[in-house]
Formats: structure tokens, C-alpha cells, sequence
């Protein structure tokens, strides 16, 4: 796929190139690639910064029209699930972010354009551009053509939420303690290694789970936990 499809995709065709392409540079191209530009040119992490702040902002007003009846807490956690890492990934993925992204040697041989960490920052940043090529009204109705599956229905949104959430609240409900997450190991290479946690309730292990960050490996546990627990 290329640049082209994905403004097809996007519903948004830039007048600005260069910010286009920015925003679509990893850390990995712009070090190999780009060393003679300024640094604040070179990659996509400024963007990304930018990026995030807009889709919080943005996916909250979505929330509230949406659910007019929810509260503070349940607008949370909800916007919680939508602006995470794997879900953001996903969406990513949905739009081909994989196919177009700039990745240096080292992450295009480790598998770097399936790496939900740098899909998800990705999609922060080419938000962060649609923004300062055309504005807010750009950007508004993109990210609401890109979120708009996780509205089809209640359940669809709601199975978004966090395991570890998920977890915290079953167990706070049921037992009024809270889970504990400790890493058993780690192992592999550095640039594939997988981690090894098991979440415990009162010094008694729930469940064990692995995966290629802590971060999934807790959630994977949580999943486990959840499922164990009923």
C-alpha cells in the first residue's frame, strides 16, 4: 500500500507532505536516514506527543455524546480502552499503518511494523499531523470514521476494557483486596524477548502468563485470572 491509499483510508489528503511523512518516521529511520535534518525533524516522537493529547481530548467529546448517561468513571475507563496501546494498534493495523511506516534495518528485521508500540505511536503521530496540516475540523471527523467499529454496540466497547481493570475490580468486589503483579523471568534474545508474570491475590498465585513486554504479559495474566476465576 501506498501513501496515496492511505489518505484514501484516512478520508484526509495532506497539503504538507513533509509532516506527512514525518509522521510516519520512526526513531530507527530518522537515526540511519535523516541525521543532517534538525532533530525535531528527524522522527516522530514530537508528534506523537501532540498526537496523544489531541485523541484523548478528541475521543472524550465522542464519549459523551455517545453515552449521555455514564459517569465520570465509567467516560474513563472507557477512553481508557479506546486510546491504549493494543487498541490503537489495531486500528493502525485496520488503516495498513504497517505497510507505510519508515523503520530503520535493525526493527524492519525484528519485525518492528508489527510491534503494537510503534503502531500505536504511529497513529498518535499521523493524528498529530492531520491536526497541524488542517486543523481541528480536519482531524474530528478522521478519528471518528477510525473509531466508529468500536460503537457498533455497548459490549463491543466495553470487551476493550483493560484486563487488568477488569481484574482489580472483580477482585476489590468479591475479596475488597487488590492483585499484585510480580515478574517470574525473563528470557530470548534482547530484541525478542518474553516475559513471565504471574498475578497473585494475598500471596496466592491467580495465574501465569507470558508475553513480549511486561505490560501484555500482565494483561495476558489478567486475562487468565479472569477467566479462572469466572
Amino acid at each position: 500500500m501506498g501513501l496515496e491509499q492511505l489518505q484514501e483510508k484516512l478520508g484526509y489528503f495532506f497539503s504538507d507532505r513533509g509532516i506527512f511523512l514525518q509522521s510516519l518516521t520512526h526513531t530507527s529511520f530518522g537515526h540511519e536516514h535523516l541525521q543532517d535534518k534538525p532533530v525535531a525533524l528527524r522522527d516522530n516522537e514530537r508528534l506523537e506527543f501532540l498526537g496523544d493529547a489531541i485523541l484523548d481530548v478528541i475521543v472524550s467529546d465522542i464519549l459523551l455524546e455517545a453515552y449521555p448517561n455514564a459517569n465520570e468513571g465509567q467516560l474513563s475507563k472507557m477512553r481508557a480502552a479506546m486510546v491504549n496501546e493494543k487498541t490503537l494498534a489495531i486500528v493502525a493495523q485496520s488503516i495498513g499503518l504497517h505497510e507505510v511506516v519508515r523503520l530503520g534495518k535493525g526493527e524492519v528485521q525484528t519485525g518492528g511494523s508489527t510491534k503494537p508500540s510503534i503502531l500505536s505511536s504511529t497513529l498518535e503521530a499521523l493524528i498529530a499531523a492531520i491536526y497541524l496540516d488542517g486543523g481541528f475540523n480536519a482531524v474530528y471527523p478522521v478519528l471518528r470514521h477510525l473509531f466508529a467499529p468500536l460503537f457498533q454496540d455497548d459490549q463491543g466497547l466495553i470487551s476493550l476494557y483493560d484486563h487488568k481493570t477488569q481484574l482489580q475490580e472483580l477482585v476489590q468486589a468479591r475479596h475488597r483486596v487488590t492483585p499484585t503483579y510480580h515478574l517470574v523471568q525473563t528470557k530470548g534474545p534482547d530484541h525478542a524477548k518474553i516475559f513471565e508474570v504471574e498475578v497473585k491475590m494475598q500471596g496466592k498465585t491467580l495465574a501465569v502468563a507470558s508475553g513480549s513486554s511486561k505490560k501484555e504479559a500482565e494483561q495476558n495474566a489478567a486475562r487468565v485470572a479472569i477467566q479462572a476465576l469466572g
